[in-house]
């Protein structure tokens, strides 16, 4: 059994180094749509990108949470809450001997007190500003010129517009679980710093895909509860990493369509 499991990573191994390798390329300037085209988004393989976003005002702006909040003064936004920065995870079923897949307590919340519950110090509860479906430009519009509207080199080797852009803000305690998502994604850091896990698709066959009871969080003044079971999902969980790729991105912008883990400390803009 053992030569077998030998076989089977040196197999493994030789796979992944052929389709995208153990590194993650590193470009000190935006590529031509051509070159970001050919070299990656038709392979499937991520890249981090330096000097991409180097002229949005935003870099210099939203580093200062009472810009943020002076200019989303009247803005109601989706605050996702937790009682531990786990969202979208699998916890222990309430008096059940197995697991369910629960999603955040999500509230619409002034900016101002939505940013304040982030900034301060943890407690009963974590909150993250994570909301999907486009969320900067309906409620963060109020931001839209602090930074381009697309990214003009990646809209050119896509052929199209960002279908959606998500301005997400959280603090260290935030973090997502594994998980693939179905399209191309540029994931620009504006300030502080995120934290990638990444794993090929050359890796699903390392990873347990099952099928678990899905629930939310329901938040009072008090407590967290899990309500009744809503449907079933399917969740990705590592079953075991072995060479995985650590990325530390600060100001930078990542390319990726992968299987990931993200733990964050920042404001953070995502197109796809």
């Amino acid at each position: 059994m053992k030569g077998k499991e030998v076989q089977v990573e040196t197999l493994w191994e030789e796979v992944r180094e052929l389709s995208l390798g153990n590194s993650v390329d590193r470009l000190q300037s935006p590529p031509t749509p051509l070159q970001f085209l050919r070299d990656f988004v038709s392979q499937n393989k991520p890249c981090l990108i330096s000097n991409a976003i180097s002229h949005w005002p935003a870099l210099s702006l939203w580093p200062s949470p009472s810009y943020l909040s002076t200019s989303l003064s009247s803005s109601l936004v989706s605050l996702h809450l937790t009682p531990n920065g786990h969202a979208d995870a699998l916890v222990p079923r309430p008096f059940h001997p197995s697991l369910c897949f629960v999603s955040a307590h999500v509230q619409s919340t002034p900016f101002p007190q939505a940013l304040d519950l982030i900034r301060q110090r943890p407690n009963h509860l974590v909150a993250y500003l994570q909301q999907q479906n486009d969320c900067f430009r309906t409620e963060y519009r109020e931001l839209d010129s602090d930074c381009d509207g697309h990214i003009p080199w990646a809209s050119e080797a896509l052929g199209c517009l960002p279908e959606a852009v998500n301005l997400w803000i959280g603090n260290h305690l935030s973090e997502t679980s594994f998980h693939k998502d179905h399209y191309e994604n540029l994931y620009a850091v504006v300030s502080g710093e995120k934290h990638f896990l990444l794993l090929p698709p050359t890796d699903v066959h390392r990873m347990y895909i099952r099928e678990y009871p899905a629930a939310r969080y329901s938040y009072s003044e008090v407590f967290f509860s899990l309500p009744a079971i809503l449907n079933w999902l399917i969740n990705i969980t590592p079953r075991k990493f072995g060479n995985v790729i650590f990325l530390k991105i600060l100001l930078k912008v990542l390319f990726l369509l992968i299987y990931r883990r993200v733990e964050s400390l920042a404001w953070s803009l995502k197109s796809r």
